[in-house]
């Protein structure tokens, strides 16, 4: 059993869910609304324990109800928490509109998550225990910066997916061994819209780079190495609000169990593929066996 380290955001997401989204200024009528656990820290968490990890959060969650109930989610997952925090104030909550062709639009408001600004009393020990450590940037870059730094002291891989894209210091990507943006965020890093040059533009910066390319799959780029990529199954996608963080744990699974690259991203994809397929982020995310069974499939390749 790989063990992996979260380093990230816990939020609980808002989700209406509508056939069109509306446009600035415009009111429509939706169908549903549902709150449901999520955060990318937390989503890749959880991902990553229904997916065979053993895995530890690091952040904080409100003294609020949303905060028991984040709190419970990533228990009942198999998620260790005692790391995880809990400050004065509200959650972090995130406001989903999900269209009937299974996009969304997204508003984060961080609450308790932007009170996690650097590593308490036993993180670094966690973090060092663990064989990745998973970061994003839905905390302050502080923390995220100290927590990579930690991790390659230890000489624990570092997975970092650039989300929400912002510029990112150089300290930081010096301490990554691997990125993992979608290619919005891959543009974004570099000013280049083709993935490929995108990827190898990253490698400046760091040693290995996953882009995700939604429906087209994934493109994986390393110093040295001719890139790879891997497509994705193809399924119809009802709500693809976790598909990211879905594949992310995943793939850090995988790479704790020393697959190759490109098995491990057929793998991510599949359990990526599995997650669009239902409503929610934390409820969408498919067991091992689920994972394993579809990948075998021969509807993952």
């Amino acid at each position: 059993m790989t063990a992996i380290a979260v380093l990230g955001s816990t939020n609980m997401d808002l989700v209406a869910y509508v056939a069109k989204a509306p446009r600035l200024g415009e009111t429509v009528t939706g169908r549903e609304f549902r709150t449901v656990p999520g955060g990318k820290g937390a989503n890749q968490a959880v991902a990553a324990a229904r997916l065979g990890a053993e895995v530890v959060m690091i952040g904080a969650v409100g003294a609020d109800e949303f905060g028991v109930r984040l709190r419970s989610a990533l228990a009942t997952a198999g998620v260790e928490t005692a790391a995880l925090r809990t400050v004065e104030g509200a959650s972090g909550t995130a406001h989903i509109t999900v269209d009937d062709e299974g996009g969304n639009s997204i508003v984060v408001i961080p609450g308790a998550n932007a009170r996690v600004t650097g590593l308490e009393a036993g993180d670094e020990s966690r973090i060092g225990a663990a064989d990745s450590l998973l970061l994003q940037l839905e905390l302050p870059l502080s923390v995220v910066l100290a927590g990579a730094t930690a991790a390659r002291a230890h000489g624990v891989r570092t997975i970092l997916t650039p989300a929400p894209a912002r510029p990112l210091p150089a300290e930081l990507l010096a301490a990554t061994d691997l990125l993992v943006p979608n290619e919005h965020e891959a543009a974004a890093l570099t000013g280049l819209t083709r993935p490929q040059q995108a990827a190898e533009a990253l490698l400046g910066e760091v040693p290995e780079v996953v882009i995700t390319l939604g429906a087209a799959g994934s493109l994986y780029a390393a110093r040295g190495r001719e890139p790879v990529t891997v497509p994705a199954p193809r399924v119809r996608a009802v709500d693809t609000t976790a598909a990211g963080d879905t594949f992310v744990g995943a793939l850090a699974v995988a790479l704790g169990e020393d697959r190759p690259m490109p098995e491990a991203l057929r793998w991510a994809s599949a359990a990526a593929a599995l997650s669009v397929q239902r409503p929610g982020a934390q409820d969408s995310m498919p067991a091992r066996a689920e994972a394993d069974a579809f990948a075998a499939s021969g509807a993952a390749s």
